[in-house]
């Protein structure tokens, strides 16, 4: 049976049931999913069931940048909310043991499926607005995804590097040999940064909600690689255009349903910290780029944007300092055991100091599907290549 006509409540046009006016545009309904318990699915597709492309999906839906405006008094955005972290050490040393066992008893099939368990532990006690976050990876999936990783990549690799050597065909083809084996480990590292990430999100969600990530690795390498190219021949001091290219690549790729984060950042405004960091590092013994490193955290959160919502981070150098310091005692203390207390710690100072500033205008978010792998996520694993948001 059909369903009964509405009225647009802007330009009175009588239609079917739908998100928006077909005329206008004007909001006819919230998505309840986000709010509700899911009714039982139905047999008969609704009109909210039609395929749709995606592109279109994101490009209505989504706020465009030009809508964001930054201020400098956080007071001025309204409504502040703080995510909430319940997870203790004591909790993810039990996890972290019966890890260990399995692991060993299993000759290290079980990694897989630890690392999703401990992933889900830290992800699943972090709150927001009274719900909690979930992750929905597995360990098969991050088996199958590092076995076709080892047999696509690392073992070709391995191979090429190590075959001119075996063979003995002398000095010169194993200087080439190993000359592209670094080459092609150098253009797999952005590829693997954007598929772990892409994979990572298409994974969490919160109040059934999912994130994802829809950058091109293709163009991430060209960001990547011409970023690290030019701070190679600068000395350096590319650096600081390069953290922000990266970060401004990742984040503005990266949404929350249908709605995208936004990044309006600079590498230029980092510059100045940068430079200090550079002429302080002896006279401080290096422990300078502690406050350097949370210059740029509270510079990338400040700069980030979800629709007309925005961030701040609170983290200090000194905090930093104290927190690493810490942490390093505690692991040299315990010979590595106490790693699930440093871990619980870094992740609840992170989460503690980051506020969320302005309306969140939930109500006009809706689910983006998007399908990803775990081979992003081996190759990560393999070449310690990793993107964490804000740090």
């Amino acid at each position: 049976m059909n369903e009964p006509g509405k009225q647009c409540p802007k330009c009175g046009l009588i239609q079917s049931p739908a998100l928006r006016c077909k005329i206008c545009g004007t909001l006819m309904r919230s998505p309840t999913f986000l709010f509700e318990s899911p009714k039982p699915s139905s047999s008969h597709p609704s009109p909210s069931d039609e395929p749709m492309d995606i592109d279109v999906f994101l490009r209505e839906e989504s706020p465009s940048p030009e809508a964001i405006s930054f201020v400098d008094n956080p007071e001025d955005l309204g409504p502040a909310y703080r995510l909430t972290f319940h997870g203790s050490g004591g909790a993810l040393f039990g996890i972290y043991v019966r890890n260990l066992f399995f692991t060993f008893i299993t000759l290290g099939v079980y990694y897989f499926w630890g690392k999703a368990k401990v992933r889900g532990y830290l992800i699943g006690n972090t709150e927001f607005l009274g719900d909690r976050l979930a992750f929905h990876g597995t360990g098969r999936e991050l088996l199958a995804g590092s076995g076709k990783a080892f047999f696509i990549f690392a073992l070709p690799l391995a191979l090429l590097n190590s075959l001119p050597g075996l063979l003995k065909l002398g000095p010169i083809f194993e200087i080439g040999a190993q000359g592209l084996t670094s080459l092609a480990v150098l253009i797999l590292i952005p590829f693997a940064m954007v598929t772990s990430f892409r994979y990572r999100l298409t994974r969490t969600s919160w109040r059934e909600i999912r994130f994802s990530f829809w950058g091109k690795s293709s163009e991430f390498m060209r960001i990547f690689l011409g970023g690290l190219i030019l701070t190679v021949f600068t000395l350096g001091l590319y650096y600081p255009f390069f953290l922000a290219n990266n970060y401004a690549f990742m984040v503005s790729h990266t949404h929350f349903g249908n709605h995208s984060f936004k990044f309006t950042g600079h590498g230029r405004d980092l510059y100045g910290a940068f430079l200090r960091a550079l002429a302080l590092t002896i006279p401080t013994l290096g422990l300078c780029w502690f406050w350097f490193s949370a210059r740029k955290q509270c510079y990338f959160w400040e700069r980030t944007a979800f629709g007309k919502t925005q961030f701040r981070s609170t983290v200090t150098g000194k905090g930093l300092l104290r927190l690493n310091l810490f942490n390093l005692l505690l692991l040299i203390g315990t010979a590595g055991l106490a790693w699930p207390w440093v871990k619980i710690q870094r992740t609840r100072y992170i989460l503690e100091n980051l506020l969320i500033l302005g309306p969140l205008e939930l109500d006009a978010i809706q689910q983006a599907p998007q399908a990803s792998t775990a081979t992003g996520e081996g190759l990560a694993g393999f070449l310690n290549a990793d993107f964490n948001l804000g740090s």
